[in-house]
């Protein structure tokens, strides 16, 4: 049994060593007069580090540190979804309502709400055996069905007592082997949940961007980074992602971000409607929002709060998308605490363990079967914004995150200046899973899916190596074929990878969608590369109506029956020009 009280010994913002007391690391401890939330984060001897979650002014040595033996855990069950949270699962309407704008040093509040109940239908009896994982019974949340199971961490054994009814979520449903199981579940949020077995990533999470989808398409259960200078577009991508990706849950993670970014989430999500279901967006959210004017600590322990939330949602079933904005602000944190705990800097102040610690979030992604569902598996994505000061992809933050994710979503200050957004670069950015999910854009959407990606892969690297050539002698030194592929570069990056995320329309488009406009593109392409080996000027192939009307099908919900149209009227003018 370890000692559960001490007293401060010395206070360094949020960094305060006790003594006294003989801690495990990680548990979590009440600090001061206040009871103010920390963890043990490091232990030298008879003095105890601990990083304290809460603004430490006026706490001073001589306090009583009391130890609760327990590491610093989230509350898991019914009624996680539509909450919105700080980086410690402190739920914050609630504390609004008890201590209004600002969180008042000390206040607590349970992460489920403990008065709300839920009605408990079982699926198994009593006298039946059941394993970690397995399911007891359902219950039924705005979103659908929510599956109650035997925690991961308990015994299995025989269900001695099955209890059906409506009841709160800390009241017990069953009795396993003298177990008594509630419909809540504690986890320590630094270790990642046990799974049965783990899944190749080869089904692709549909975000909706066409630059995405088409060009850098990422996997259920994949990483991906996404870096960016200020104003490039980072937290709108996030967003867009957030709102239009087909996975069933979205964990989204305002990480030290400014409080006015995160307020647009905060009041679009419950307004927004849902394109999978038709309800609000929030039904199947999380909100975790730790801003950057919030104690840095606990800044720190956001990200491990919401890839826990996202890891329980996996264990359902389900695909999980989670939405860190931004991991630059979470490795900020870790520098200052590193400082304050006087360790050796590694490059540009970072701790040494940054790239560790990137790697161990980053790998806690993934596509499982979990335990106990079988024929069942679930996912977690995790797509990271990173902010390099400066936009230099070099410093520490992004050259660790590259190295650990398999999407790499290069956002350019250039292409934002010239308001291209999604302001993705083509010739920076790549996919690990491009091709292993070749075969699925084949089998459901086209079997020219890939062949036609190619194509627009060559001609985007030759309008590149254009491009800079007319830099030098300007664009009509050109040959008529290559100033015609320039225009079909230009209608590439207008029509098809640029997307406007405040359309109506066009803010998501479907896979389908995606490669019916791109072979639109690629046939006006080929008639005028025709056109052009027969006589045409380049001047009055640019000048089609055709060429522009291309772009039509981006903002058009019946986007057959227009590229019907457009085929016709292509037909139709490329005959002409070649008579004239």
């Amino acid at each position: 049994m370890t000692d559960s009280k001490g007293q401060i010994y010395k206070v360094t913002g949020p960094v305060v060593v006790a003594k006294d007391m003989k801690p495990q690391m990680n548990d979590v401890v009440k600090v001061g007069e206040e009871g103010l939330m920390g963890e043990v984060i490091q232990i030298e001897g008879e003095k105890t580090y601990i990083q304290v979650y809460e603004d430490t002014t006026g706490v001073k040595p001589g306090e009583p540190v009391e130890n609760t033996e327990q590491p610093l855990s989230v509350d898991l069950g019914p009624g996680l979804l539509g909450s919105i949270y700080d980086g410690l699962q402190r739920p914050l309407q609630d504390l609004q309502e008890k201590t209004g704008d600002f969180i008042e040093r000390g206040e607590d509040a349970p992460g489920i709400d403990p008065d709300k109940n839920f009605e408990f239908e079982s699926v198994v009896e009593e006298g039946d055996e059941v394993e970690p994982g397995d399911v007891l019974g359902t219950t039924e949340v705005k979103y659908g069905e929510h599956k109650i199971m035997l925690p991961p961490h308990y015994e299995g054994g025989e269900v001695e007592e099955i209890n059906e009814g409506n009841y709160s979520v800390n009241e017990t449903v069953a009795v396993v082997e003298g177990q008594e199981i509630s419909m809540r579940q504690e986890w320590p949020i630094r270790d990642s949940r046990p799974v049965d077995d783990d899944l190749k990533p080869e089904i692709p999470l549909i975000t909706g961007q066409r630059v995405l989808d088409g060009l850098f398409p990422i996997a259920k259960g994949g990483t991906a980074a996404i870096p960016g200078p200020f104003g490039s577009g980072k937290t709108v991508t996030q967003q867009s992602l957030a709102k239009f990706s087909d996975a069933d849950i979205i964990v989204y993670i305002g990480c030290g971000e400014r409080g006015n970014e995160m307020t647009e989430v905060l009041e679009e999500f419950p307004e927004l409607e849902d394109p999978q279901t038709g309800d609000k967006i929030i039904n199947r959210t999380v909100l975790i929002a730790n801003t950057s004017n919030m104690p840095v600590a606990a800044r720190e322990a956001s990200i491990y709060t919401g890839v826990t939330i996202a890891e329980y949602f996996r264990d359902q079933g389900l695909d999980v998308a989670l939405m860190a904005d931004s991991t630059s602000r979470w490795a900020e944190a870790m520098r200052e605490i590193s400082a304050r705990l006087e360790e050796m800097p590694g490059e540009r102040g970072y701790p040494a363990y940054l790239s560790s610690k990137l790697a161990e979030f980053y790998e806690r992604a993934g596509r499982a079967d979990p335990l106990g569902l079988e024929d069942d598996p679930g996912s977690v994505s995790i797509v990271g914004a990173v902010s390099p000061p400066g936009g230099d992809f070099s410093e520490p933050v992004t050259q660790n995150t590259l190295r650990v994710v398999k999407n790499f979503w290069a956002l350019d200050a250039d292409l934002a200046e010239k308001r291209h957004f999604p302001s993705i670069n083509w010739d920076d950015s790549y996919s690990g899973y491009a091709d292993m999910l070749s075969d699925y854009f084949k089998d459901e959407v086209d079997n020219s899916w890939q062949e036609n990606i190619q194509r627009m892969r060559d001609i985007l690297q030759k309008d590149g190596e254009l491009q800079e050539t007319v830099q030098l002698v300007g664009k009509d030194a050109l040959p008529d074929r290559e100033r015609l592929t320039l225009e079909i570069g230009t209608m590439v990056k207008q029509f098809y990878l640029q997307q406007n995320a405040f359309h109506d329309v066009d803010q998501y488009s479907s896979p389908e969608k995606t490669f019916e406009i791109l072979e639109l593109i690629l046939e006006w392409a080929d008639g005028a590369y025709e056109a052009l080996e027969d006589g045409a000027l380049v001047e009055d192939l640019v000048a089609l109506e055709s060429k522009n009307k291309v772009s039509e099908m981006k903002f058009t919900e019946d986007y057959h029956e227009k590229k019907e149209e457009i085929q016709n009227l292509m037909e139709d003018e490329f005959e002409q020009v070649v008579q004239e």
